[in-house]
């Protein structure tokens, strides 16, 4: 694929995710800080519903919820399920326009398991699948009536997978699938279950019967279980961009730290906006699974593994047939770019390699000749100020290289 048409499509569709990302996610919290903060009204009996006054853009709101359904329906109702639909497929296209298309520089990582490109993009897709019929299994099971023990299978289940997809994806890849994977539950929800039971509870009320207040309650709880995974599912989709969140072989133990101090948090102003007090616990825990999964990254970096007294990183597996730069180049992106992009990056304050992208033998270089060419070759964006003096001769020569290497 064209590399420029290939940059301009990711940030588009990294546009229009981000975008639809913030109207879900902002329309979410609303909710549940609405739903929290609800009061009892005369019109509404007890139990039943609530109203609460807002403030807002120099108006004031009155906001009223029915938990069961209203006797009757305004000729006007306002569904939210486009945001939750729209940044699932926007992410589902960038997964497929990045991880997928480029699957070779992102996702699979010979020294983790030698897949073909199509391979890769089955498990990751399988993967999606599975972690959707296994949620919602485990959602309409006996164990769901315990919200405690439906919680800790859940998480076991999301670190399992996050430790599965790290024995068959690059570290990068494993995280964004894990991520993947806990929106495609969220988006399921609304699809399979919130939705559905919205249109059977209006279906009822139009053909003039008592809807089943079972629908409703589902659909709370779906909306609950999309509440705490939104920090995770947040933290994880900008982990690409960290290498030290993927490069430890305990990536997915990050995982499930941050799984914990996503859901505390969202507890905690989950509890203060139901009038419920302050758990101020909740920063505590928080705030120490942050820090075990920064202890926890050390062990990728080698100035890390110093500090913890672990022993040097192994030195990258060598695949026999491999493409391998040829000397000029590689004396080229050796002298470039190699200090920050290396094993053991010599650059002062970098202590892993930008992105995981390295360059510090002929098979990495040929590995990742088309981040070279995108950001080398054709932005010049890297080295960045070209601070190391790569010359415009040196550029052509690499391009030169990768033009022909294809």
């Amino acid at each position: 694929m064209d590399p420029i048409f290939h940059e301009w499509g990711g940030l588009l569709l990294r546009w229009a995710h981000v975008v639809t990302a913030i109207a879900w996610i902002g329309s979410s919290f609303y909710f549940m800080h609405l739903d929290a903060s609800l009061r009892p009204i005369a019109e509404i009996p007890t139990g039943k519903g609530g109203a609460a006054w807002e403030v807002h853009g120099g108006g004031f709101y009155e906001v009223k919820k029915y938990l069961e359904a209203p006797a009757h329906l305004p000729d006007h109702l306002i569904w939210h399920k486009w945001q939750a639909y729209s940044t699932w497929l926007t992410g589902f296209f960038l997964l497929v326009w990045v991880y997928y298309a480029q699957s070779q520089l992102y996702l699979i990582d010979p020294d983790v398991r030698d897949l073909s490109p199509l391979a890769a993009a089955a498990i990751g897709l399988a993967g999606l699948a599975l972690g959707w019929i296994v949620y919602d299994g485990l959602c309409r099971s006996p164990l769901a009536k315990n919200e405690v023990a439906l919680a800790a299978v859940g998480f076991a289940f999301i670190v399992g997978m996050a430790w599965f997809f790290q024995q068959v994806f690059s570290g990068r890849g494993a995280l964004l699938h894990t991520g993947a994977l806990m929106a495609t539950m969220m988006a399921g929800n609304v699809f399979f279950n919130i939705i559905p039971g919205q249109r059977k509870t209006i279906g009822e009320l139009l053909a003039g019967r008592t809807p089943d207040p079972k629908w409703g309650k589902d659909a709370k709880t779906r909306s609950t279980h999309n509440n705490y995974l939104t920090l995770p599912v947040l933290f994880l989709m900008l982990s690409g961009h960290y290498p030290l969140t993927f490069s430890t072989p305990y990536a997915w133990a990050i995982v499930g730290l941050i799984l914990v101090a996503g859901a505390v948090v969202r507890h905690f102003y989950n509890v203060r906006h139901a009038g419920k007090g302050d758990p101020w616990w909740t920063w505590g825990v928080a705030a120490a699974c942050v820090w075990a999964a920064i202890w926890i990254s050390m062990g990728s970096a080698p100035i890390g593994r110093e500090r913890l007294g672990l022993a040097p990183l192994p030195e990258t597996k060598v695949i026999a047939g491999a493409p391998r730069a040829p000397e000029q180049v590689a004396n080229i992106l050796l002298g470039r770019c190699s200090m920050c992009h290396a094993q053991e990056p010599v650059y002062l304050g970098i202590h892993i390699a930008p992105k995981g992208i390295r360059l510090d033998t002929p098979e990495m270089m040929a590995r990742n000749r088309e981040a070279v060419l995108t950001q080398a070759v054709l932005t010049r964006a890297m080295p960045p100020n070209n601070v190391t003096n790569m010359t415009r001769e040196e550029r052509r020569i690499v391009a030169e290289w990768i033009a022909h290497s294809k």
